[in-house]
């Protein structure tokens, strides 16, 4: 039995949900940036031990806050993965008060947390990281060394069934 799921990405600008999407999707990564205007939507099937969730990701253009962005791209949403870059401060300062605003206008939707652009980093500078950071992520993620993004979306797809 297949169950169909809304995914979104939301972060800022830049913290590779695309390229986590990307990676995830069609197993590519491209070095080359290019924003995301409005939403772009991809598909793909995870097999679970009892069932397959065909999740429908929606990678939303990244803003500084999830109020930025678009009420009718969140609505439906079954599942959340929200993206900090670990290279920029910027996109986490306020974690916890977005995510504790996401939790509000969608309660009871699972949202993990992804660091993204851990392969920047050496291993203790990033357990120093993640110390600092307001709320712990999920997982720690490479799209483009592909370090957790599969688990990290099988896991919400867990989560959504």
């Amino acid at each position: 039995m297949t169950v169909s799921k809304k995914v979104i990405l939301l972060g800022h600008y830049g913290v590779g949900k695309s390229s986590l999407t990307r990676r995830f999707v069609h197993r590519k990564f491209s070095e080359q940036y290019s924003t995301t205007i409005g939403v772009a939507i991809e598909k793909k099937v995870v097999a679970l031990e009892d069932q397959e969730v065909s999740m429908i990701i929606w990678d939303i253009a990244g803003e500084s806050s999830h109020t930025k962005v678009p009420q009718s791209h969140k609505l439906g949403a079954h599942g959340v993965i929200y993206v900090i870059d670990l290279t920029r401060p910027d996109t986490y300062q306020e974690l916890d008060t977005e995510i504790a605003n996401l939790q509000k206008y969608l309660p009871n939707v699972p949202i993990l947390v992804v660091g993204n652009k851990k392969d920047l980093f050496t291993e203790k500078d990033l357990c120093d990281l993640v110390k600092q950071l307001p709320l712990s992520p999920f997982a720690l993620s490479s799209a483009k060394t592909g370090d957790s993004v599969d688990e990290t979306f099988t896991e919400l797809a867990r989560q959504m069934v």
